[in-house]
């Protein structure tokens, strides 16, 4: 075999194949792109969805731990200018019905000192992308368990709470989007439940989940 000369048997790769394969790749990455990022909409609407009720659930338990009423509030964020919001991607706990955190969300959590944190939701930049709507700001739970009203201490409420979980960069499947969105609702006897609004009651399977 000469000098210069390549083995038999040994072929190489041409422009127009490596052009095809890079045209292949290109179409294949822009099949997949887009659902990746319905994925991962869906698994940051899912993780909020989780974190807040464990939050809530939390809240519950410590009221009746403890005898006293204790509440959860959506903040616009966790520094010490924080306040009160009906649409955030952060939420505190803290004791007593009427002790508002607002302008102190990053004290340190303690029982013993105003404003009485007991709990913060974690500050992940996963979390601050699916965002919380809550029919209000805050709700509180009493030493049974129950909600109570934050106004009035002590006053049980007739109506639930719900907590919206979406994504502002999808559109929600109740609304013929491609995103999952979930709802929270706390109902006056203090039940918390998970739920999807986009499934329908008249399917026997789905009806556990929905709204």
């Amino acid at each position: 075999m000469g000098p210069g000369r390549r083995p038999r048997g040994i072929q190489g790769v041409t422009l127009i194949e490596l052009m095809v394969a890079l045209a292949i790749l290109g179409i294949s990455l822009l099949m997949v792109i887009p659902a990746f990022s319905t994925w991962l909409r869906n698994a940051q609407v899912r993780s909020q969805a989780e974190s807040l009720q464990s939050g809530l659930q939390m809240a519950r338990a410590e009221a009746v731990r403890r005898n006293a009423a204790v509440r959860l509030q959506i903040t616009s964020d966790l520094s010490d200018n924080c306040t009160l919001v009906t649409a955030g991607t952060q939420w505190v706990s803290n004791l007593g019905s009427s002790v508002s955190p607002a302008s102190h969300c990053a004290s340190a959590i303690s029982d013993s000192t105003s404003p009485f944190l007991l709990q913060r939701s974690a500050g992940s930049s996963s979390l601050s992308n699916a965002l919380i709507t809550a029919s209000q700001s805050t709700l509180a739970f009493d030493s049974l368990g129950r909600l109570t009203a934050t106004t009035n201490p002590g006053t049980t409420v007739s109506a639930s709470v719900t907590f919206q979980i979406t994504a502002p960069s999808g559109t929600c499947m109740a609304a013929a989007g491609d995103t999952r969105c979930l709802n929270l609702v706390v109902s006056p006897g203090g039940q918390i439940r998970l739920c999807d609004p986009s499934l329908s009651s008249t399917q026997a399977a789905d009806r556990a989940r929905t709204c």
